[in-house]
């Protein structure tokens, strides 16, 4: 190991004097735990309170989960505004067609890559989103809207890796996955809500639709944004609606995970580390694949309707049970990864089968089936829950705060590139069939059930070889899991680290 290594193992007060440096190593949690002069043994006797610990966690649920479902929501629908808007009288109004329509999805993507590594206020992210989506109402060529959605891109980036940061500081690896699950399934609640939404605004005869779509949006985002600024906390130890002893416990909850907590110094040989772990490559090329089929659903999924109907209206309102079967899988998938001991990686390639069924059907079944086609295109949203269970995995695997942003950030990078691949894919020529596009859906689902599975493998022998070389090693000692995150650890370092699969 590094010689910084060796400077975790001194002691941080001596003499009633405090080594700065090693105290700039600690996890910030500890410095806050040594600052309010909590032991190692007080904050056990937190934790052994089961019926207190039982009352924090309804607490963060209520104080917490609802900013980042309520975030999720409206995120999924402003994201999802432009092709409801393509349904009605985009094309015609902008003047742009459907070659120019497929970068949109492209360009903002390529934003999210530039911009999604995690920001401190998710408030005046979303706050500045919402005036993006506004703005795009004053457009009227393929130049102005393609600035916008470059722009919406670079706000909209940092959400999803930093409510996935926020998850796991506020909650223990168990519970992760379906916490993650609940605000995530509110992509399937935003596009009922949405179509249901739009399918109203498509009524209107006085005012552009797509241009009501954007300002509407927009407002009830800006106003969102200022509920975050005022009611979401940056991390544990700034929350204002918390006691100094509930924060010890959720700290304290947060150590039996080995992951650390919080450490804004960072710290370049956890970088390296990341970017040399195998299971982050493995997770890269799931989540690749899945984002590009992503992208392409996404963009191209109600143009696929579109093609079983004639009406702007019709198309809007048989896209909204795609959203409940979102919900559905989504649930299901993240309950079942928090329930069952090491079963994340079994999930990952079961809710596979549906998208893989879904696609088969889409690209040989004859379009005068309009039932089967429909039915094959709600099923294909099987991939979500397999990506909102992958997109945990690193903030659960992976420890020390730079090793385990690091990876989240690579992931996420992945889910990016994905999207910007997606929607090419998709053929203008072969409208409204797009037999390339199923195809290549196909190809990543398959490819993602082998990513999974080789997943499983690698961290199935980390954690036998690290079992092997335990059964010598004296692991008994409890004040050892206080000193790996308060040293901020990772998990190669870590020898009783162990991986969930």
């Amino acid at each position: 190991m590094d010689t910084h290594d060796d400077k975790r193992q001194e002691a941080v007060f001596a003499q009633g004097k405090v080594d700065i440096e090693v105290v700039q190593d600690l996890d910030e949690a500890e410095v806050f735990l040594q600052e309010n002069n909590f032991s190692n043994e007080y904050v056990q006797e937190l934790l052994d309170d089961k019926a207190s610990i039982k009352r924090l966690v309804r607490k963060v649920d209520f104080r917490i989960i609802p900013l980042l479902a309520g975030t999720y929501l409206l995120q999924y629908i402003d994201k999802q505004a432009m092709s409801y808007a393509a349904v009605f009288d985009l094309f015609d109004d902008t003047n742009i067609n459907l070659t120019q329509y497929s970068w949109f999805a492209s360009i903002f993507y390529i934003a999210y890559l530039v911009a999604e590594y995690p920001w401190r206020s998710s408030g005046g992210c979303v706050m500045a989103w919402g005036t993006v989506l506004m703005a795009t109402a004053a457009c009227s060529n393929f130049g102005g809207l393609a600035a916008c959605r470059f722009l919406l891109g670079v706000f909209e980036a940092p959400i999803t890796p930093c409510f996935m940061m926020i998850v796991a500081m506020w909650y223990v690896r168990e519970d992760q996955p379906f916490r993650a699950g609940v605000f995530y399934s509110c992509n399937g609640f935003g596009s009922m809500i949405g179509g249901i939404l739009f399918f109203g605004i498509g009524q209107i005869k006085t005012f552009p639709v797509w241009k009501t779509i954007f300002l509407l949006c927009g407002g009830v985002t800006i106003l969102w944004g200022v509920v975050l600024l005022l009611f979401l906390p940056d991390n544990i130890i700034s929350a204002k609606r918390f006691s100094p002893q509930e924060k010890a416990a959720l700290i304290g909850r947060g150590k039996l995970g080995r992951t650390g907590i919080l450490n804004h110094k960072i710290k370049p040989y956890q970088i390296r580390e990341a970017l040399l772990d195998p299971q982050i490559w493995l997770l890269v090329l799931f989540t690749l694949l899945n984002e590009i089929i992503n992208g392409g659903i996404a963009n191209f999924g109600k143009l696929i309707i579109k093609g079983l109907v004639h009406s702007p209206l019709e198309t809007t309102a048989l896209g909204i049970p795609q959203g409940g079967f979102q919900v559905v899988f989504i649930l299901s998938g993240t309950y079942l990864a928090s329930r069952f001991r090491n079963c994340r990686t079994i999930i990952m390639m079961l809710y596979m089968i549906p998208t893989i069924i879904g696609i088969g059907v889409l690209w040989r079944l004859d379009r005068s089936d309009r039932v089967g086609v429909l039915m094959a295109y709600y099923i294909v949203g099987g991939f979500v829950s397999s990506l909102v269970v992958a997109m945990q995995m690193p903030s659960a695997n992976l420890g020390g705060y730079t090793k385990r942003m690091t990876g989240t950030a690579v992931v996420f990078m992945a889910y990016c590139i994905g999207n910007v691949m997606g929607p090419h894919a998709f053929l203008a020529s072969e409208s409204p069939t797009y037999p390339t596009g199923c195809k290549t859906i196909l190809g990543c689902a398959v490819g993602q059930v082998c990513a999974a599975f080789a997943l499983r493998l690698l961290l199935v022998w980390r954690n036998k070889r690290r079992d092997a070389g335990a059964s010598s090693a004296d692991t008994s000692d409890e004040a050892a899991v206080v000193d790996e995150v308060s040293t901020d650890l990772t998990d190669f370092e870590n020898p009783h680290f162990r991986y969930v699969y």
